[in-house]
């Protein structure tokens, strides 16, 4: 059974803007097959949102098609859940969405860069106690590189 992971739109977002950071690497071994990736429609609309912002744009010069093609990747080739938003145990109900998605996905593993998510032992706890662990960027390379997936 494959490894079912869901990545943060702050990682999404991070890996779009530098190709060669570490989020990038993220996205490189999903495209490569090493995992698979869940997303839900809040997720896929807070990507749109952020990347279709004009400070966005302008600071990095994206194109629309070069957003557009990157969008269409992540809802094309992701696995699609339906989260209800009904969970409820983050300071930011934004995160709420995000982390439901993970467990309405069943996802091995929650990765993201977001400190409400990855640095509060109370919800980290919670989400183990589900079957989802949570971990930075740079912890789940290490797990991908020695192969602890």
């Amino acid at each position: 059974m494959p490894v079912v992971v869901l990545v943060d739109t702050n990682v999404w977002i991070s890996a779009f803007i530098n190709p060669h950071g570490f989020p990038a690497k993220v996205k490189d071994a999903w495209l490569a097959g090493e995992f698979d990736v869940v997303v839900s429609m809040p997720l896929l609309e807070e990507l749109v949102d952020v990347l279709h912002r004009p400070r966005i744009k302008d600071k990095y010069g994206f194109t629309d098609d070069e957003t557009e093609e990157y969008l269409r990747l992540i809802a094309e080739q992701a696995i699609s859940v339906k989260a209800s938003g009904d969970f409820k145990v983050c300071r930011d109900p934004d995160d709420d969405l995000i982390l439901e998605t993970a467990l309405v996905g069943k996802a091995n593993y929650a990765v993201s860069r977001d400190d409400d998510i990855k640095a509060d032992e109370d919800l980290i706890a919670h989400m183990k106690a589900r079957g989802v662990k949570v971990l930075t960027v740079s912890q789940f390379l290490r797990k991908l590189k020695v192969g602890e997936l």
